[in-house]
């Protein structure tokens, strides 16, 4: 008689999805898990992947960069995820991608825009879903150089990995390098009180006010600087923005303010994408709302980790991120990629402006705030390879992800 044990055979695979519950990030973060939930649910409900169901297991990052690495290694170690995505703070996710690396899984970037996680801090092991700073300065500055050329500008700036990256790209792509001529303010993340500085941006004669801020900050700011009456005269840009966000600020404070987005929520009916068309009405019918561009990141990337490991035959990390690799897919709109020489998923971006507060009323839940003025690919949007190649090289960085 054989006593040997029979090896029992792993009927889930684990995912980890690491983001904020709280904070200043805090709703980003639960569109996030909604979305995310959403499609695990999915999922299994198709079977899993390659016969396993899926597990999603949540921990809360607090916005908190030592925080989010130990839940990195809590859900690699005894989870044993195979793979963790999320993140709406940069910092979050670059430390998040570097727990990563030492474990050799695989870290997709949910919510997380600092250029620098697929550039100068790039590997191998991370991937980046959303847009990023480069490609948010990239389609707005059009604009803002036909409207603003030779403007004063103020920057608001957060003081984090993201708002110092994001504040010197727009500086850039806005010819505002000028630190003298156009000056700057850092903040500390958690901030609610932004009068002190609003006033100071009068005095100084400002044109264009850049608030390289983002989630409850972002909120703050831009409440107080409509009333305390900056936008009668000073035009306000926003690197990035979600509707959450902008719901938070009210209708009032967010027109005309301009922006970055890489999806909204009326794009799949305008364009009949019909994957993202099915999203929002599912998204809808279960939440009341519609959802943010965070929420679809965050829906998508289950089903593209799901999909490469299926194409690898494996749960084995290497062979997954070499099917993640200049995959092109289908998603919630066009046709994205996630680029092989740094692992951002090249992707149409957006700039828009706020509408009129009448019109976003006459939505029934009061969330149909943009108004697009530009389009742009996502190849013309992103850092070239050469460009991609001198990041690399200032910093000494490997010439190719490792």
């Amino acid at each position: 008689m054989n006593n040997t044990p029979v090896q029992k055979v792993e009927e889930t695979v684990v995912i980890g999805l690491s983001s904020p519950e709280l904070g200043p990030y805090g709703k980003v973060g639960m569109e996030q898990r909604r979305a995310a939930e959403m499609a695990v649910e999915e999922i299994n409900a198709a079977g899993g992947i390659m016969g396993k169901k899926v597990k999603l297991v949540f921990r809360d990052s607090k916005s908190n960069p030592r925080i989010a690495k130990e839940n990195a290694i809590e859900l690699f170690d005894k989870e044993n995820a195979q793979m963790i995505f999320g993140g709406v703070s940069s910092a979050v996710a670059l430390l998040t991608g570097k727990v990563a690396k030492i474990k050799e899984k695989i870290f997709l970037g949910t919510s997380s825009f600092s250029s620098d996680l697929t550039g100068e801090e790039g590997h191998k092991y991370i991937f980046r879903e959303c847009l990023d700073s480069r490609m948010a300065a990239k389609v707005l500055s059009g604009y803002l150089k036909e409207n603003f050329y030779n403007k004063y500008y103020f920057y608001i700036t957060v003081d984090d990995n993201w708002g110092v990256v994001t504040e010197e790209l727009f500086r850039q792509y806005t010819d505002t390098l000028d630190k003298y001529q156009h000056r700057s303010f850092l903040t500390k993340l958690g901030t609610d009180d932004f009068k002190s500085i609003l006033g100071l941006v009068q005095e100084q004669d400002t044109e264009v006010l850049v608030l390289v801020l983002f989630g409850r900050d972002l909120e703050f700011a831009l409440k107080q600087a409509y009333e305390m009456g900056l936008k009668k005269r000073i035009q306000i840009v926003v690197p990035n923005i979600t509707i959450d966000i902008a719901e938070g600020a009210g209708p009032e404070a967010m027109e005309g303010v301009l922006s970055t987005t890489s999806w909204y929520w009326k794009l799949p009916f305008e364009e009949n994408y019909a994957k993202g068309v099915t999203f929002v009405k599912k998204y809808e019918e279960k939440f009341n709302r519609y959802p943010s561009s965070a929420g679809a990141s965050a829906y998508m990337i289950p089903f593209q980790y799901k999909e490469a490991v299926e194409r690898a035959k494996s749960f084995d990390t290497l062979p997954v991120i070499k099917a993640l690799e200049d995959h092109k897919y289908i998603g919630l709109k066009d046709e994205q990629q996630w680029r092989g020489f740094d692992h951002q998923s090249i992707q149409t971006v957006f700039a828009v402006k706020g509408k009129k507060a009448d019109e976003v009323k006459k939505d029934k839940y009061q969330l149909d705030y943009y108004e697009i003025l530009k389009k742009m690919k996502g190849e013309e949007a992103a850092i070239s390879k050469e460009e991609w190649d001198a990041v690399r090289s200032a910093v000494s960085a490997a010439p190719a992800l490792e």
